[in-house]
C-alpha cells in the first residue's frame, strides 16, 4: 500500500453524525435558548460548521455567553448518549480492507473518544481504529493542532509521508498542511457547492464517493 497510516475523520466522513445528531441537538438548543429565533436548515447547519466553525458561530452570530455554552453542551450530550449514526456504505470494508493489509486506522475528530467507540461497537461491523483522538478541553491536543499526527508517529515509529488524512472540513485540512502529510477531502457527507468548491481547491486530492476513497488507498 502507498500508505502505512489511514486518518480518518469521524462526522460527516465515516458517519452521517450531523444529519443523525449534531443537526437534531442544534434545532433543540435553539428550542429552548433561542426560542424567537428560526434554526438553520440542515445544509445551512453544515455552512456553519464550515464557516465560521461551529464556537464562532455560538458566540457570535448567537451570542452565547460561557454559561449558555455550557448548557449547549449538555443538550448535545444528551442528543449523543445512546445515538448511533450509520456508517457511510463502504467505509467499514475499507477499514477492514486497510488493516487486514497491515495498515493502521487512526481517528481524529471533534466528537468525545467514547462516542466514537459506541459508534464502531455498534454499526462498525466488527471494525475498530487503533487509536481514537477525540474532542479535548485542551485546545492545544485538538485539530487543527498537529499534536495527533504526532503522537502517531511516534506511537507506531511513521513519518509523515506514511500517512494521509481524509476530513470533509477546515481542521482536518488545516492539520494536515501543518503536518506535511497528503490531505484527501471527503465529499460524501454532505453536498454544500461553497464547501466542495474550498476542499477541492485546497486539498491534495478529493473524492465525492466512498468507492473511489477505497480504489486509492486499497490499489
Amino acid at each position: 500500500m502507498r500508505y502505512k497510516c489511514l486518518i480518518l475523520d469521524h462526522d460527516d466522513t465515516s458517519v452521517s453524525s450531523t444529519a443523525e445528531i449534531h443537526y437534531p441537538a442544534h434545532v433543540e438548543t435553539i428550542k429552548q435558548m433561542r426560542p424567537q429565533l428560526e434554526p438553520v436548515s440542515l445544509e445551512d447547519w453544515f455552512r456553519k460548521n464550515f464557516e465560521p466553525g461551529v464556537m464562532e458561530y455560538f458566540t457570535g452570530e448567537l451570542g452565547f455567553n460561557e454559561e449558555e455554552i455550557k448548557v449547549e453542551y449538555d443538550i448535545w450530550r444528551k442528543f449523543n448518549e445512546n445515538a448511533n449514526p450509520h456508517f457511510f456504505p463502504g467505509i467499514t470494508s475499507l477499514i477492514k480492507g486497510f488493516q487486514d493489509a497491515g495498515g493502521i486506522i487512526a481517528v481524529v475528530s471533534h466528537s468525545e473518544v467514547d462516542n466514537i467507540s459506541r459508534h464502531y461497537r455498534v454499526n462498525g461491523e466488527g471494525v475498530h481504529p487503533d487509536i481514537i483522538f477525540g474532542w479535548d478541553y485542551d485546545e492545544s491536543k485538538r485539530k487543527p493542532s498537529v499534536w495527533p499526527v504526532e503522537q502517531i508517529k511516534y506511537k507506531y515509529g511513521i513519518e509523515p509521508s506514511d500517512m494521509i488524512m481524509v476530513d470533509d472540513l477546515k481542521p482536518g485540512l488545516e492539520m494536515a498542511k501543518n503536518a506535511g502529510i497528503k490531505i484527501i477531502g471527503a465529499g460524501w457527507g454532505q453536498k454544500v457547492p461553497e464547501i466542495e468548491k474550498y476542499m477541492r481547491e485546497h486539498c491534495d486530492y478529493y473524492f465525492a464517493e466512498v468507492s473511489q476513497l477505497a480504489e486509492f488507498i486499497l490499489n
